[in-house]
């Protein structure tokens, strides 16, 4: 939501596609989600920029082995650092601009939630990939999408989203994001 507060043309492109889907005298519903594409890109961006959990859980090799030119000894904790990989710009064109359009090329596996693709992995992949990935994924789209599709959302007047981080376990906005609605769709029954 942060991310689209500070690019209102990708805002404004997501409502249109669920007024285009969806209509304005309607609610979202859970089969609207598998079409709405650029809101799915949206998802998928602001997870590559700002991952839940930067690090992910930590490896121990059960053999030495060589990894970019590094050895790693037998045993060595070995943490993955996704918050940098998915901000890598020999990995990502323009990585610090949130951009979704990146998503919309290339195909759904291309570039899924589970790992397949190791420079895009904000739930881990393999046998630790995060356990409720699907529940997170379909969670995160309805959500957002019910938000963007019933209201319109601005910043009181002359504030600014600050994008600070704070790390720890998990990563968060520094300063907590307070966004003013108005209500978007057609009927006052559509929001009790």
């Amino acid at each position: 939501m942060a991310e689209l507060l500070n690019h209102k043309e990708k805002l404004h492109k997501v409502q249109k596609e669920l007024s285009d889907l969806i209509g304005l005298s309607t609610v979202v519903e859970e089969s609207h989600l598998p079409k709405l594409r650029y809101l799915d890109a949206v998802v998928k961006e602001t997870l590559r920029l700002h991952p839940a959990v930067p690090l992910l859980l930590p490896r121990r090799p059960s053999q030495s082995c060589v990894v970019g030119g590094y050895t790693i000894p037998k045993h060595a904790t070995v943490f993955l650092n996704m918050w940098s990989i998915q901000r890598d710009p020999n990995l990502w064109d323009n990585p610090l601009e949130f951009n979704p359009e990146r998503f919309l090329n290339g195909t759904d596996q291309e570039w899924d939630f589970h790992g397949n693709n190791f420079q895009y992995c904000p739930f881990g992949s393999g046998r630790r990939v995060c356990a409720g990935v699907a529940l997170a994924e379909r969670t995160l789209m309805y959500i957002l999408a019910s938000l963007l599709h019933s209201f319109e959302w601005r910043l009181s007047d002359g504030e600014d989203v600050d994008m600070t981080e704070k790390l720890g376990l998990v990563l968060r906005k520094s300063t907590p994001l307070i966004a003013i609605p108005t209500p978007r769709l057609c009927g006052e029954g559509l929001y009790v």
